[in-house]
């Protein structure tokens, strides 16, 4: 089952992208692209919810 969460992105002063979300406590990746970045957040995304059931 997949879900649709709000992912906020920013880039950082040394060049780097972090990617927060109000919709899934505790989600917090960093890559060094946008795509990357995406890539982590949805891997950091399904193991927090994982663990949460």
């Amino acid at each position: 089952m997949e879900r649709i969460a709000k992912v906020h992105i920013e880039k950082l002063p040394e060049g780097y992208f972090l990617a927060t979300s109000d919709d899934i406590q505790g989600l917090v990746a960093q890559g060094r692209t946008v795509a990357e970045t995406l890539e982590i957040a949805r891997d950091v995304a399904r193991r927090l919810l994982e663990a949460r059931r």
